[in-house]
């Protein structure tokens, strides 16, 4: 499955919230809250649509203020029906494209501690767990693990073309 990745807009809003409540069914972000972050220039929020679609089957969203050294992953959801298939990792890799461009040098994230899937896939990424936040995701009470990793993404450099084996 490919995606389009663009920028979300405040057009977004009624389809980000009903996947917002979908995947976060008892700690939602507020549609105000929602709005405020699409609104801030010193964030960057995505959407992704699949290609040749139009219904939304993912968001994800960083605040890095051009300049600033930290950079937050603030949230990342997909879609049941579009999970596994490696629609969070190509989101999340976006944005930390992208907190490399506006000059961080570190990425952070809160997961839940009860969220092994997430957890993994941001170990994958170069995420490591640096602390816990108790009891931060209300009213779940559930800890939050905090997560850092270099924004800067790994250099590759292609091998030579014609290269003799």
């Amino acid at each position: 499955m490919t995606w389009l990745l663009r920028r979300a807009t405040s057009d977004d809003l009624d389809a980000i919230m009903a996947l917002e409540h979908d995947t976060f069914p008892t700690d939602a972000w507020s549609a105000g809250t929602m709005r405020g972050e699409l609104a801030n220039p010193a964030s960057y929020y995505l959407v992704a649509v699949p290609d040749g679609g139009s219904a939304i089957e993912g968001y994800a969203g960083l605040l890095c203020p051009p300049g600033a050294e930290d950079a937050d992953v603030q949230t990342l959801a997909v879609a049941a029906t579009a999970r596994r298939q490696g629609l969070g990792r190509t989101l999340l890799r976006a944005l930390v494209a992208e907190s490399g461009r506006r000059g961080a040098r570190q990425l952070f994230l809160e997961v839940r501690a009860d969220n092994p899937p997430a957890q993994e896939l941001y170990r994958s990424e170069g995420f490591e767990e640096i602390g816990i936040r108790k009891r931060y995701y209300q009213p779940d009470d559930v800890d939050a693990v905090v997560m850092r990793r270099s924004a800067t993404p790994p250099r590759t450099i292609p091998a030579a073309i014609g290269e003799e084996r």
